[in-house]
């Protein structure tokens, strides 16, 4: 069969086949409509749930990380305040230990100096003591060669020398001022 030759066109499929293809068309699409894709748009639904989960779930993690971040430096800001409040504190109680040792030092010194002073009071006097008796003894032994005589059983010549030697320290403080 001549297609041509029968008046018909080459471009025009012949009408059964048309009929038998646009069933066939039909019957697929509809199976596929009722079958496949159901589960296709569950499948795309489902992924496009799993995305849309992902991305809330990577937001809140971000969310989650930038706290945690901000705590972190809220935390280290407050360590580091802290750790300048121990590094003021352990100052202050070295200036306060130095002085307090200061203070100590200070003390000991006044109370050594003051024994000295004490002893040295107490040696003057002694000297002072002693010194009397020694010029005492000297003068009436001076006085009793002078006079010839021993002076040293008479009372009355011990008073008159203590007379001279307070006037002698009168006349020295005197002049000493």
């Amino acid at each position: 069969m001549n297609t041509l030759a029968e008046g018909g066109s080459v471009l025009l499929p012949p009408l059964d086949e048309l009929i038998l293809g646009i069933v066939a068309f039909v019957i697929v699409f509809w199976a596929l409509a009722k079958l496949a894709l159901p589960g296709i748009r569950k499948a795309l639904e489902e992924r496009t749930a799993a995305i849309e989960g992902g991305i809330e779930r990577a937001e809140r993690r971000e969310a989650e990380a930038n706290a945690l971040y901000e705590q972190y430096q809220a935390q280290l800001a407050e360590a580091r305040t802290e750790a300048a409040q121990i590094r003021a504190q352990a100052q202050s109680d070295k200036l306060a230990m130095v002085e307090e040792a200061r203070r100590e030092a200070a003390e000991a010194a006044a109370a050594v100096t003051a024994r000295a002073e004490a002893a040295i009071e107490a040696d003057k006097a002694s000297t002072m003591a002693s010194l009397r008796r020694d010029v005492g003894t000297l003068a009436v032994t001076l006085a009793g060669k002078v006079v010839g005589e021993s002076l040293e059983d008479d009372a009355r010549a011990r008073a008159t020398v203590d007379r001279f030697i307070a006037d002698l320290e009168a006349q020295a403080a005197g002049a000493g001022s």
